[in-house]
């Protein structure tokens, strides 16, 4: 008998003991192609024999040291990496140890800086439905994902709005172009903003592709940009988390680079520590920070292991070997052979309404009837059962539900390593075909 509090107490999981490359080995030696690198973290895929003696070797240095009292090695090198390749105007560099953590600090020092500049009133956030920005409470709040909301309603802040996402496939109305649909959910922002109030408005949370809660959505051209002169028209702070769909997941190393902007504030994790350590990571503007240590010269925030040396010194290594193997432009050239592999297998598939992603972040989304785009009820657990035949064909990919509606809607996200070949995509896009059919064929008459 397990004592372990696992995420579902009526599964029992196999036991994974080894990994190497692409494959998680069961303590049955059951080998699993690692499709979605678990929820898109392992983005150089397991075992790597730099990220692994960049680790002992700082282990044999120094484990850990309080935050409090000193500063490491480690933490300043990965912060000086990041800047030198971050956005414009992002200057520091605050580490956490996740993507939930780092959706506080964001929160946190947004509403900080506003009252160091002498606006205590701006205390509101603006975030998207069909969001998700982490499980603590904060992040949850800020977060449009209506099932892992429900449970904790009573206790999220309420001085949280929210507006549609950028979703075009299930929103966009006939007739309507790209242009014209960006722009009317962008100004839903602008509408939220006046409704409030500007002056009490502190900032606004988006993924510039969302991930989890509806698969590798990608807003249409021209969206983030018309966000950005909102944010700058009234004075609110623009958060973009990047916690999944960052760190060259996309192709370029931050996704917001292929919409022409910069934020405020970048939250990241996942890829940037590739899963050797947990790690997530804030950046700031310089003036948000100089902001700060110009007034009260402290974030009134902080977490024990932040920081933490073998945590960045992992990062650290792992964003080199990205850069040094140039694996961004594989990302590209392998994202391409994906969604070409997904199209040939699933294009005309009578159940896959949607095809979409960048890089090698992609998903498919399952319904019902291609023409309504109706999707399975949610009694099916068309997800839940994806993800099960998918564990016995032995690959690991990531299905969500609630795609359509916040609770009907399945999809299933793809995110292999930054070094995946175009063998091992084959290999996974047919086992996930046989995956979906065998789900599919499950579902009761």
């Amino acid at each position: 008998m397990s004592h372990v509090f696992g995420r579902n107490t009526r599964t029992r999981f196999p036991v994974a003991v080894s990994g190497t490359g692409p494959y998680l080995i069961d303590a049955d030696g059951k080998q699993y192609l690692d499709a979605s690198g678990g929820a898109a973290v392992s983005c150089l895929g397991h075992g790597h024999p730099a990220i692994r003696e960049a680790m002992k070797q700082q282990i044999d240095r120094l484990g850990y040291a309080h935050t409090g009292s000193f500063t490491n090695q480690p933490q300043e090198a990965l912060a000086d990496e990041l800047i030198a390749r971050a956005p414009r105007d992002l200057t520091r560099v605050y580490f956490v140890t996740g993507g939930s953590e780092a959706t506080e600090a964001a929160l946190k020092v947004v509403r900080q800086y506003h009252l160091e500049c002498g606006r205590p009133e701006r205390h509101h956030f603006i975030s998207r439905w069909f969001s998700y920005h982490g499980n603590t409470l904060g992040a949850l709040s800020v977060g449009g994902h209506h099932a892992r909301r429900r449970t904790y309603l009573p206790l999220l802040l309420q001085n949280v709005t929210h507006i549609s996402p950028c979703f075009a496939y299930r929103h966009k109305q006939a007739g309507e172009s790209d242009e014209s649909y960006g722009l009317r959910v962008a100004n839903e922002l602008e509408e939220a903003i006046l409704r409030l109030g500007p002056q009490t408005v502190a900032g606004f949370i988006a993924e510039p592709v969302v991930g989890a809660t509806i698969g590798a959505v990608a807003a249409v051209a021209g969206y983030f940009r018309r966000i950005r002169e909102i944010c700058d028209r009234y004075g609110v702070l623009l958060i973009l988390d990047e916690v999944m769909c960052g760190m060259g997941r996309t192709g370029t190393l931050h996704a917001c680079e292929q919409e022409g902007i910069a934020p405020d504030v970048l939250t990241l994790a996942k890829g940037l520590g590739a899963g050797y350590q947990p790690i997530g990571a804030m950046l700031v503007s310089g003036r948000i920070y100089e902001a700060i240590a110009q007034g009260s010269g402290a974030f009134n925030h902080g977490h024990t292991y932040m920081g933490h040396a073998v945590a960045c010194a992992a990062a650290l290594a792992v964003q080199r070997v990205i850069h040094e193997e140039d694996l961004l432009k594989n990302v590209r050239l392998q994202g391409a052979s994906l969604r070409n592999l997904l199209t040939a297998r699933f294009g005309e598939h009578p159940h896959v309404g949607d095809i979409r992603g960048r890089g090698l972040f992609h998903a498919l989304e399952l319904v019902q009837d291609r023409l309504s785009k109706k999707p399975f009820p949610s009694a099916v657990q068309l997800h839940q059962r994806i993800r099960e035949q998918a564990m016995q064909a032995g690959l690991i990919c990531y299905p969500s539900g609630g795609t359509a509606d916040g609770t009907s809607g399945d999809h299933v996200l793809l995110a292999p390593p930054f070094n995946v070949t175009g063998e091992l995509l084959q290999e996974m896009v047919e086992r996930l075909t046989v995956a979906v059919d065998k789900a599919l064929q499950s579902i009761p008459a």
